[in-house]
């Protein structure tokens, strides 16, 4: 009995995928290109070698240097930074709740 819930989704499937209108591909293709060459076959060896690892200049760590101490002190200002606390929580969650009761009755 399960056997037969589980095929009848995927019947369903099969039927509805035999329906589909697939696009036309080949008004697609760009103009030409039956005519065109077959690409140039070319060694694998140069496609799947290891590329040279990536060298910084002086002049490329001079700025990264530069920007790490600019948001160094950032991060030290952010840090140092004094929040000012005006009342406490409660008081805060009072005049909350006293704006939701006027908000209500308007």
């Amino acid at each position: 009995m399960r056997r037969a819930y589980l095929s009848l989704p995927v019947a369903l499937l099969v039927a509805q995928t035999a329906c589909t209108q697939f696009p036309e591909l080949d008004a697609v293709a760009t103009p030409g290109v039956e005519n065109a060459p077959y690409p140039q076959l070319v060694p694998i060896d140069g496609l799947i070698a290891e590329p040279a690892p990536p060298r910084a200049t002086k002049e490329d760590i001079a700025q990264v240097q530069a920007r790490v101490g600019g948001l160094q002190s950032r991060a030290a200002r952010v840090g140092n930074a004094q929040v000012s606390q005006s009342g406490s929580v409660a008081d805060r969650l009072k005049r909350l709740q006293q704006k939701a009761a006027e908000l209500r009755q308007q």
